[in-house]
């Protein structure tokens, strides 16, 4: 009872922004599942952006490596290496339905190994790390504007995850408010508030020509 009583003492803000947390967390559990699972359904990854993914990649690998080297409470970004894990297995069968597996692809896989491994040690240079922090917000939002540009050319979502989009949507505003609470760390707080506008903007595309697929 004590613990619990201590716990609630710190304040109603920072208890819900916990709570949003575990429930960010949670939905990053399944977040990146029902596009996998569309994908290998489908048997075809058409207007899936493959730079978006190799650029959306990037940003959570430097987006771990800001919050660990923060020293940032780990609850506050548990859910990147969650989405890391999801980011793997939709590359992977991204890259294998579009015929992208081959020994360049490899090479590029090994190099990213070495690095990731580095900066988990503690051993890349942070003066890289530290140059490469800022570029996340542009960068993320890069990643997101090249998904939602492919669905426009291409007027077919066909492959696309309307419940992926949405719930990006979703724990890109949990996070608004548990970093805003947390830490307020406004390069964060940034790159929260356009990611929340952006998938959106993917899950609005999607939704609109999944609908006209169907229909014709």
């Amino acid at each position: 009872m004590d613990i619990v009583s201590n716990y609630f003492e710190k304040g109603l803000v920072l208890v819900i922004a916990d709570l949003l947390s575990l429930i960010t967390v949670s939905s990053c559990l399944v977040i990146k599942v029902p596009q996998i699972n569309t994908i290998r359904a489908n048997k075809s990854s058409q207007g899936i952006s493959v730079l978006g993914l190799c650029i959306e990649l990037f940003s959570y690998t430097v987006m771990i490596s800001y919050n660990y080297s923060s020293g940032y409470e780990f609850l506050s970004y548990m859910e990147y290496p969650i989405l890391l894990l999801q980011e793997y297995a939709l590359i992977y069968y991204t890259f294998l339905y579009q015929n992208l597996l081959g020994v360049r692809t490899q090479i590029v896989a090994v190099f990213y190994a070495v690095v990731a491994t580095l900066i988990y040690l503690k051993l890349f240079p942070l003066v890289i790390l530290a140059f490469l922090v800022p570029f996340c917000t542009p960068i993320g939002a890069t990643s997101k504007v090249l998904q939602l540009i492919s669905i426009l050319r291409t007027k077919d979502a066909s492959s696309v995850s309307r419940t992926t989009w949405a719930l990006s949507a979703f724990t890109n505003m949990t996070r608004i408010y548990t970093v805003y609470v947390q830490s307020n760390d406004l390069m964060l707080l940034s790159n929260f508030l356009i990611s929340t506008f952006l998938s959106s903007s993917v899950f609005a595309a999607a939704c609109f020509y999944k609908k006209k697929v169907k229909s014709a």
